[in-house]
């Protein structure tokens, strides 16, 4: 029987290598919210499998994806195909997750060097010929802060944002001040993003189905460990259905709206609170608190829109910005002030942890 190897980061290179070339399969050492998914105590039966990894949990239970070592080899190759040739790489994030994962698995395929730096890019390296580095929004969003880290952003032949939705602007933004950025779409059963600004990688076909959105290609899974009952509904032979909504565009791109648990139905009326978030964060001014939309359980209501902050704001101040850009069931019925909003390793909103932190609170 075939089992994993837990990995640290000093020697996950070394063992993906292994891994992709027909070893045992790889699993980075992770959180134990992380590893009780993964289970690395018991056999992988997944042909070709390389790779095991933890997918965030930002909207629900952690599950694990099984990754074979030809899904990251094209991946990993489409990739630099696509940013103009093999680099260095500079992982930024957890490799636990499949961004930080796929920066090391480029290193491999590359066959150059690989360089880790701390998170807040406190450590970021000076770039060298051709480096790439591989961000989630809210990095990118602080380091345009920091003069010094934006200069050294310059200098990278590409900055990929992936994880999460960027905020409007920010891309922009960073393109203007010279920083090479990239958007990503992907997930953890397509090994990561494989569609870039908008683009499919080639040989990656994109699906809409009804507004949901399928990623076609051999970047797919294999399959959920253990849980083939969670593979069956979402994988169709290379074929990945993901509970995202979105639609091609006039020019050809696609664009993301949402995810279909982001459209809630409160007192009767449909909410979508992914295009409600997107407007919230439009009309907030630069040095504003962020806020957040959630959408819980109500007795009432069936779910009620509800905000958390980290101050400054009063829930008629909020409401008056957004009424009559939204409809009323989409309006905050209630804001809370916390100390942080919570974050997952990936840089992403948790609201997950943020719906059960509200409820606790009653």
């Amino acid at each position: 029987m075939v089992f994993l190897q837990v990995t640290e980061d000093e020697r996950l290179a070394a063992a993906l290598a292994e891994a992709m070339a027909g070893g045992p399969p790889v699993t980075p050492q992770a959180p134990p919210t992380a590893m009780a998914a993964v289970r690395p105590q018991l056999p992988v039966t997944e042909p070709g499998a390389a790779v095991v990894v933890a997918t965030s949990g930002s909207t629900g239970e952690p599950k694990a994806v099984v990754l074979t070592g030809s899904a990251l080899e094209f991946s990993a190759r489409a990739t630099h195909d696509r940013l103009g040739g093999p680099g260095e790489w500079v992982c930024a994030l957890p490799t636990h997750y499949v961004a930080g994962l796929m920066t090391v698995v480029r290193s491999v395929v590359a066959g150059r060097g690989l360089r880790f730096t701390a998170p807040d890019l406190s450590e970021l390296p000076r770039p060298g010929e051709r480096s790439y580095l591989s961000l989630v929004a809210t990095q990118l969003h602080r380091a345009m802060a920091h003069p010094g880290q934006r200069d050294l952003l310059r200098g990278y032949a590409g900055v990929l944002i992936g994880g999460s939705a960027v905020p409007d602007g920010l891309r922009e933004q960073a393109l203007a001040a010279g920083i090479p950025v990239v958007t990503t779409y992907g997930m953890s059963e397509t090994a990561g993003g494989c569609v870039y600004d908008g683009i499919p990688l080639t040989g990656v076909g994109v699906e809409v189905a009804g507004e949901r959105l399928g990623l076609r290609g051999p970047m797919a899974f294999a399959g959920y460990r253990l849980r083939p009952d969670l593979t069956a509904q979402i994988l169709d032979g290379d074929l990945v259905w993901t509970n995202d909504r979105g639609r091609i565009g006039a020019d050809g791109r696609l664009q993301v709206l949402g995810r279909f648990d982001d459209v809630v139905i409160s007192g009767g009326e449909k909410v979508d609170l992914a295009a409600a978030q997107r407007l919230c964060d439009e009309l907030i001014a630069p040095g504003e608190a962020p806020v957040v939309l959630l959408a819980v359980p109500d007795v009432q209501w069936g779910v009620r829109v509800v905000a958390v902050t980290t101050g400054g704001w009063q829930l008629d101040d909020l409401n008056a910005r957004l009424r009559g850009r939204i409809g009323r069931a989409g309006l905050p019925k209630e804001l809370r002030q916390v100390a942080e909003l919570a974050y997952t390793s990936t840089g992403k909103i948790d609201r997950a942890a943020l719906i059960a932190a509200w409820q606790d609170e009653g």
